[in-house]
C-alpha cells in the first residue's frame, strides 16, 4: 500500500470515531473551530526562445487550497489541493494543466520535541540542493513518505524520512509523473554556533523506476555570517561524495563541492560562488535527482539532463550575484560561467535579472529574465536560449 493511501485510511478511521458522543466535541474543535484554511493564486506568463528550435509562450494559473485541522490527541491532518489551468501545453515549458492532491498527511506531535508525518508531504532539506520541492514550477514535487523530526537538543534538528514515492513535476500520462522509491534521507543540522550552521547528511536513494537515479550521497555543509557594524560577511562551504546504489547499472565515485562568499552593506549585497558537480573521468557524474534544480546552475535550465542535474563529464559553475532592496522592491542580477569538470568543454554562460515587489499585504508581482549563450556546439545544451517570466501571486 502506498503511503498516501495509508494516510487516507487513517483519516477515515479518525472521522469514524465521531459516532461516539464523547468524541464529538474534540472532533468539532479540531476539524472546525481550530482548523485553518489558506488559499493561494499564482498567475504566470512564460516565454521561451531556443535558437534553431522554437519560440513558445504559455499562461498558467495555479489555485492552491490548504486545509489544516487543529490537534486532537496530538494528531492533526493536512490536505492541500492544486489546480492548474493552462492556455496551452508547450513542450519547452515545464508547467501543465492538472488537478491533484499536492499534500495529504497525518501529523503527530510526540514527546521530546518530536514531529512525525505520514503521507504526501514537502521535504525541503538545507538549501534544497539535494532534496527539495521545485517550488518555482506550478506543479510542486512532493513525497509519499514517513518522516520524523526532533528538536529536543537546543540548536539541533535531526531529520529522517523513508520515501516510498516521488511525485514529480511532470503531467499525468507522461510516464515521468512519479517514481516508486525505497529511499532513506538523513539530515542533522546544528545551529547553536554564533559563526556557523553545520549540516551532515546521508541521502540513500533507491529509485525503483529509474535505475540511473539510485545513488548513495554523504556530505557536510557549513554556512555562516560575520557582522562588523553595518557590514555583514557570509560564507558557504560544502563537500559531498557519491557512488552508485541499489539497481544502478553504473559503477562510479564522484565528488561535489561548493565554496561561496558574500558581503552585504545596508540594502546592497554581492556574492561569488564556485560549485563543482564532479565526474568520474567522464564515465559518470555526481547527480542530484531530488533537487530543486531551477534554483541552481542558471534559470534557463540548460543542465537538467533528464532530471539528473548533471552529465557524465561533470559541471563547474562559477557565479557572481548582486542584490539590492529599494523601497520594498527586491532586485537581483546573476552571472554564471559553465565548464565541464572533465574533457575541457565550454558549457556556456548565462546572465539573469529579477525584480519582485510585494504590495497590499496579500499580493506580489515578479519579473525574471535569463539569457544563455556561448556553449561549444554539438551538445544537447548548446543552443542559445532566452526565457522570460512574469508572475502575479496572491495569498490569503
Amino acid at each position: 500500500m502506498k503511503v498516501h493511501a495509508l494516510t487516507l485510511a487513517v483519516l477515515a478511521s479518525l472521522a469514524s470515531t465521531a459516532a461516539t458522543a464523547e468524541t464529538v466535541d474534540p472532533l468539532k474543535k479540531a476539524f472546525i473551530d481550530d482548523s485553518a484554511v489558506k488559499v493561494q493564486f499564482r498567475l504566470r506568463y512564460e516565454d521561451v526562445d531556443v535558437a534553431n528550435v522554437d519560440q513558445q509562450n504559455q499562461t498558467t494559473l495555479r489555485t492552491r487550497l490548504n486545509y489544516q485541522t487543529g490537534d486532537i490527541y496530538n494528531l492533526y491532518a493536512v490536505a492541500e489541493i492544486d489546480d492548474v489551468r493552462s492556455s496551452k501545453n508547450e513542450p519547452l515549458i515545464g508547467d501543465y494543466k492538472y488537478t491533484q492532491i499536492n499534500q495529504g498527511y497525518i501529523g503527530y506531535k510526540g514527546p521530546a520535541e518530536t514531529l512525525a508525518l505520514l503521507g504526501r508531504q514537502r521535504i525541503l532539506l538545507d538549501n534544497q540542493r539535494f532534496v527539495g520541492g521545485v517550488g518555482f514550477r506550478q506543479n510542486e514535487q512532493t513525497y509519499d513518505a514517513v518522516s520524523v523530526k526532533n528538536t529536543a537538543v537546543e540548536g539541533l534538528t535531526a531529520f529522517y524520512a523513508y520515501v516510498a514515492n516521488v511525485n514529480r513535476i511532470f503531467p499525468e500520462g507522461s510516464g515521468k509523473e512519479e517514481n516508486e522509491s525505497k529511499t532513506n534521507l538523513v539530515n542533522i543540522n546544528y545551529k547553536a554556533l554564533d559563526f556557523a550552521k553545520i549540516s551532515g547528511y546521508a541521502y540513500l536513494i533507491d529509485n525503483v523506476d529509474v535505475a540511473a537515479f539510485s545513488t548513495d550521497t554523504y556530505g557536510i555543509r557549513a554556512t555562516g555570517d560575520i557582522k562588523l557594524d553595518a557590514l555583514k560577511l557570509s560564507y558557504q562551504a560544502e563537500f559531498a561524495q557519491q557512488s552508485e546504489a541499489a539497481n544502478n547499472p553504473e559503477t562510479y565515485s564522484a565528488s561535489y563541492y561548493h565554496l561561496g562568499a558574500g558581503i552585504n552593506f545596508d540594502a546592497f549585497g554581492a556574492k561569488v560562488g564556485y560549485e563543482v558537480l564532479g565526474s568520474d573521468d567522464g564515465k559518470a557524474g555526481f547527480i542530484t535527482p531530488l533537487a530543486t534544480l531551477h534554483a541552481f546552475n542558471g534559470w534557463t535550465d540548460k543542465f537538467l539532463f533528464g532530471g539528473k542535474g548533471n552529465w557524465e563529464n561533470g559541471l563547474v559553475d562559477a557565479s557572481f550575484t548582486l542584490t539590492a532592496k529599494l523601497a520594498g522592491l527586491k532586485l537581483l542580477a546573476k552571472y554564471h560561467k559553465f565548464d565541464s569538470d572533465y574533457g575541457d568543454i565550454d558549457m556556456g554562460k548565462e546572465w539573469g535579472v529579477s525584480a519582485t515587489y510585494p504590495f497590499a499585504k496579500y499580493y506580489s508581482v515578479g519579473v525574471k529574465y535569463a539569457s544563455f549563450s556561448g556553449a561549444d556546439a554539438g551538445y544537447g545544451f548548446s543552443n542559445d536560449t532566452d526565457k522570460l517570466w512574469v508572475t502575479l501571486q496572491a495569498k490569503y
